[in-house]
């Protein structure tokens, strides 16, 4: 059976090198109730190979969407959760797998929410990490922790599935009032954050050598927070006022010597 939140939930899969599995992905998609496929850059699509191990959801890889960039993908998602098992250098706000589908379930109804799957050798790359409100982690054997790509799909989709069912058979949770809390989609995000960074380094508040590491931290923090548009146009305008200072006022980026302190007169 479809389940109702399906149009509102995309599984995404990026650079997939082995087209058996996004095959596979599909048919797992389809045995849970879930529809809408987008694949980043795959390397083999169509394939014959997918639509065998497909099985009976051939349906799913012909209406699947093919996008050239991550950021593509997920355009006008108000909540995007990565899986991920490799560990980062800047730790990133983590949800178990339950935990992940949890909160999609309980969002899905006013936003899209992504669920992404890196490539099957090398997983997410950093910069599309630091585009997810949460990474995704499946605990696993510490002596073998390769998981192959559509046994995570699976293992998410059977997730997702007993959360949506949960939800649709509790009142508590299928009745809950619509919140008027919109978090900004990622399009919005990278804009402000993309000016964020320039109005930073106009006032000399990061180092221009070495922009990227503070930036990451910035990042985090604005995602773990999510801001609505109200919220998001306070953001840009404190922006515009950065870029808008002269570049006198920030510290260490005027050629000019500073000037010396007033002194006072005594009288």
């Amino acid at each position: 059976m479809p389940l109702p939140i399906a149009p509102n939930i995309r599984v995404i899969l990026i650079g997939t090198t082995h087209p058996g599995n996004i095959g596979s992905a599909a048919r797992a998609m389809k045995v849970m109730g879930l529809s809408r496929l987008v694949l980043v850059s795959p390397k083999h699509f169509p394939s014959g190979e997918a639509t065998a191990l497909a099985s009976n959801a051939d349906d799913i890889l012909k209406n699947a969407e093919v996008v050239e960039t991550f950021d593509q993908a997920i355009a006008g998602c108000g909540l995007v959760l990565g899986t991920t098992a490799h560990a980062r250098s800047l730790p990133w706000p983590t949800l178990d797998l339950k935990g992940a589908a949890s909160k999609a379930v309980a969002e899905v109804a006013t936003h899209e929410i992504a669920l992404v799957f890196g490539r099957e050798k090398t997983g997410l790359h950093n910069e599309e990490v630091e585009r997810c409100h949460y990474i995704v982690t499946i605990p696993t054997s510490e002596e073998y922790t390769s998981l192959n790509l559509a046994q995570a799909v699976q293992l998410m989709m059977y997730e997702m599935r007993l959360h949506a069912l949960e939800a649709m058979n509790t009142p508590s949770l299928s009745e809950r009032a619509p919140s008027d809390w919109q978090p900004e989609p990622p399009e919005r995000m990278e804009v402000f954050f993309t000016r964020l960074e320039k109005a930073l380094l106009h006032v000399g508040f990061l180092n221009p050598a070495q922009p990227k590491r503070l930036m990451q931290r910035i990042r985090r923090l604005f995602l773990r927070a999510r801001p609505d548009e109200n919220e998001l146009n306070i953001l840009n305008g404190i922006a515009s006022a950065l870029l808008e200072a002269t570049p006198k006022s920030a510290k260490g980026r005027s050629e000019e010597p500073a000037p010396e302190p007033m002194k006072k007169e005594i009288h």
